[in-house]
């Protein structure tokens, strides 16, 4: 097993990561759709959008779609499977300031991404101040319980055949929840979900995790 950056793991990760059965992404997209709603005619920021997976969605339902990443690697198979789709394409470290303007976004999603962020409330706080008043936040995260499993965000390098786990922070649902309260949203959902049958059925992956807590789920608002 080999440690790396998170940075430097996630620009290695796209060579694959779209290939994979991956049971927590399996588990986790049709669940923040839902949170989401109806998105034509939003503009919507997708904070560390990866390859795409959400974004490519979004966009191709009729919203307006800024999408950042601080992994190069990430956002060139997100550009190229994005075609002619009117996508934004940001690169931005996700620990510094949000290059926008204050409420400029009608939407906001962060998806699996902050067990990669060591501090959580300067980011919450970017994210109400670039929200308008009017909109809310949708945010997904492996749930702290894989972690008491030994689970991080990992992949297996197809040259190397090594296991290759970019750094992750060991956060619990506590810090979650102070940090999202601590920069000033109300916390309209939060919900918690195990492995069960029909997304073993989805994903053979699963099956080892099975009755385990995967994914922890966040819908904020403005007060």
């Amino acid at each position: 097993m080999e440690r790396l950056p998170t940075r430097e793991g996630y620009d290695r990760w796209s060579a694959c990561y779209d290939e994979e059965d991956n049971p927590l992404i399996a588990l986790e997209e049709p669940k923040v759709a839902g949170l989401l709603g109806p998105v034509s005619g939003f503009r919507i920021l997708d904070l560390g959008c990866g390859t795409g997976r959400h974004t490519l969605r979004l966009a191709a339902a009729g919203a307006i779609v800024t999408a950042v990443d601080f992994s190069e690697g990430m956002l060139a198979r997100a550009r190229d499977r994005a075609g002619a789709l009117p996508i934004d394409f940001r690169t931005h470290d996700l620990t510094q300031p949000l290059p926008f303007a204050d409420a400029s976004f009608d939407r906001i999603i962060c998806g699996l991404v902050l067990d990669h962020i060591p501090g959580l409330k300067p980011l919450f706080a970017e994210m109400r101040r670039v929200c308008r008043p009017t909109g809310f936040a949708v945010i997904s995260v492996m749930h702290p319980a894989m972690m008491l499993r030994g689970v991080e965000a990992r992949f297996t390098d197809r040259t190397t055949g090594r296991e290759i786990r970019p750094a992750s922070t060991r956060h619990q649902v506590t810090d979650y929840i102070n940090a999202v309260l601590a920069a000033g949203w109300t916390l309209e959902h939060a919900s918690e979900h195990e492995v069960d049958a029909a997304l073993v059925a989805r994903s053979e992956r699963a099956r080892k995790h099975a009755g385990w807590l995967l994914l922890l789920l966040m819908r904020l608002t403005r007060p």
